[in-house]
């Protein structure tokens, strides 16, 4: 069988390009295409033969500068020859999935989030963005939202990373969508069976909607410990953040090796996960570590964090919300509400050879249906 996938970018890797690494183990021998790709940071885990670029690679810089080029992205996607594949399989959470597919051949796409920035957080990308990119924002969004719910009309059947996400593609594209959690490789991770030690972990790209900055409030108003593991844009304006704080004990590691990283989730009382994330890989993570979260109480960690028993959630993001949240967790914890086993037992129904066999029986039931229906 013939199969070709298609990714939106190949640049960094994170979540998105955990499940093209999952299709790959599912169907070894498919092409992948997608808007730009990144050789020297992608080309040990995508080898360059089986990717497949659209033209936006030949203009110069294309690979960091490919957020700013959204309004070629539809043609860019559009313009891929995909005839003669037997099966095609997008991983989107922008223009990847508005491919053009013959009506014959069986499309699925394994939706991350409908495009953010066009629809819901709109205003809040606005806000953010300077003054030309506000310009082209005003001219071009109305455009690429009409295109957007356009070719979501293209996909045979959808698959959906949350019930979270599974509600935006019903609200912005009026499409019923399955739900199949993303791949977390739970298998390389698991408690150390030690006691935890007393500090508090935040694991993150330094970016405002990670809200890091709460945590390291509510951590250095109280004095207590905080890592801060990661890195990114605003590392100048966390770590000032941090030092206001001469009470409290917080550390900045910095981009660390996966090794490293298990070992702070093994040993660490808890992780704080302050964002409104799709899904949230990192705080399964954690719990495969046998170590609770104390989440913001939206998104996707709704779905991945059981109240009471592997975490618990704080309502805002506010400071004074995530204090109240660490000081009932600290009361939970020594009433013996967490328990390790429990919590990583919890964590391998996220695993990755579960979304495995869960992505191949939608395909099957996918091909299933479009043969009835002809």
């Amino acid at each position: 069988m013939k199969v070709a996938i298609v990714h939106d970018w190949l640049v960094n890797y994170g979540g998105a390009e955990r499940v093209v690494e999952e299709f790959l183990k599912i169907y070894p021998d498919a092409d992948i295409f997608t808007l730009v790709y990144d050789k020297k940071k992608m080309g040990k885990i995508f080898p360059p033969e089986k990717v497949r670029t659209s033209f936006v690679q030949k203009i110069p810089c294309a690979t960091k500068l490919y957020t700013k080029l959204l309004s070629l992205m539809p043609k860019a996607f559009e313009s891929f020859d995909l005839t003669g594949y037997d099966l095609v399989i997008a991983s989107s959470s922008s223009c990847a999935k508005g491919v053009i597919t013959s009506p014959t051949t069986p499309y699925i796409a394994y939706i991350h989030s409908p495009m953010r920035y066009a629809w819901d957080l709109y205003f809040d990308y606005f806000k953010r963005s300077g003054r030309i990119t506000r310009f082209f924002m005003k001219r071009q969004m109305p455009k690429i939202r009409e295109w957007d719910f356009i070719s979501s009309q293209r996909i045979d059947s959808i698959i959906s990373n949350s019930s979270y996400i599974a509600r935006r593609i019903k609200k912005f594209w009026n499409r019923d969508a399955k739900v199949i959690f993303p791949p977390v490789d739970t298998e390389r991770i698991s408690p150390n069976g030690l006691p935890p030690e007393d500090f508090y972990v935040v694991f993150s790209r330094f970016v405002p909607y990670k809200r890091i900055d709460l945590a390291i409030k509510a951590c250095g108003s109280t004095g207590r410990t905080l890592v801060v593991i990661g890195s990114g844009k605003q590392e100048k304006e966390l770590k000032s953040l941090a030092g206001k704080y001469s009470g409290a004990e917080i550390t900045f590691t910095g981009r660390i090796s996966d090794d490293e990283v298990r070992d702070y989730l093994q040993r660490c009382r808890a992780l704080i996960f302050c964002a409104e994330e799709d899904f949230g890989i990192i705080p399964v993570e954690a719990q495969a570590a046998g170590r609770p979260v104390i989440a913001f109480g939206k998104g996707g960690a709704l779905e991945t964090v059981k109240d009471g028993t592997t975490g618990t959630f704080f309502k805002e993001q506010t400071e004074m919300s995530l204090v109240e949240a660490l000081d009932r967790f600290e009361k939970m914890e020594a009433a013996g509400a967490f328990k390790s086993e429990t919590i990583s037992a919890w964590a391998k129904k996220f695993s990755a050879e579960r979304f495995r066999e869960e992505f191949k029986n939608a395909v099957e039931e996918m091909k299933l249906e479009l043969r009835t229906e002809n």
